[in-house]
């Protein structure tokens, strides 16, 4: 029986947010808007993306269920989950709740 994991379509969305978001300080902070500095052949560096691989994806994945299962962070995690789940008028925890506070927990510790 395998393990549940969170959802890599949501981490992916997590990471692209960030990174989209130091992309935009990186440009602030530099003082232009990044046009001029080149990367490789016919890319700049405004218009590049980044991106990650599916097994990159589920490894991310399984690290953050690691970190929120192992690390005395349970029970944060399940109180933060829980007012979710109380909120929406649920009954119980799901791990829609838990991908939800995902991005905060990450931040905080």
């Amino acid at each position: 029986m395998e393990e549940v994991t969170f959802d890599p379509g949501l981490i992916q969305a997590i990471f692209k947010h960030i990174w989209t978001r130091r992309a935009l300080e990186r440009e602030k902070n530099e003082g232009n808007d990044g046009t001029e500095c080149e990367v490789g052949t016919g890319t700049l560096k405004k218009t590049r993306t980044t991106s990650a691989n599916s097994n990159a994806l589920k490894l991310s994945c399984e690290l953050l269920r690691i970190f929120i299962t192992g690390f005395e962070l349970d029970d944060e995690a399940v109180q933060r989950s829980a007012m979710i789940a109380e909120a929406e008028g649920a009954g119980k925890i799901e791990g829609t709740h838990l991908e939800r506070i995902l991005p905060q927990l990450l931040l905080d510790f």
